[in-house]
């Protein structure tokens, strides 16, 4: 039996307009064999989390490039805590990140944060790896 494919859901949380970086990332996504849900501009940390309760997502792709970085995904953690569904999702990050504030969204929940210089290879093999490990924990 073929493996589930991966479903991932990708957003511009808050009023960041900018969504260039956010499709180009989807359109890889997709291309390396995955299922991808673009929720589109301007998404609100509660409209993220119903969405991805309801599409059944594997990952949450959060894209910020606004500076509001460490209060959007935050809010999504402890959302997805709130609904119960933290452990069965991801929660990436990327965008225009400093690094000396990685580690405060590792802190907040956030399960990798990649910045506007990673490869798209990296973003791949960590959310495969990671899916593909979660799978059979569970």
């Amino acid at each position: 039996m073929p493996e589930k494919k991966i479903k991932v859901l990708m957003c511009k949380a808050g009023l960041d307009g900018h969504d260039r970086g956010v499709k180009a990332v989807s359109h890889f996504l997709r291309d390396a064999g995955m299922e991808v849900v673009y929720s589109g501009l301007f998404q609100w940390p509660k409209g993220i989390v119903n969405a991805a309760i309801q599409e059944y997502v594997d990952v949450i792709g959060l894209s910020i490039l606004s500076g509001e970085h460490l209060t959007y995904p935050r809010q999504v953690v402890d959302l997805l805590k709130e609904e119960g569904v933290r452990d069965n999702m991801l929660v990436v990050v990327g965008g225009i990140i400093p690094r000396q504030h990685i580690p405060l969204l590792e802190e907040a929940g956030v399960d990798k944060v990649f910045d506007n210089r990673t490869p798209m290879s990296e973003i791949i093999e960590y959310i495969k790896e990671t899916v593909s490990k979660k799978r059979l924990e569970s």
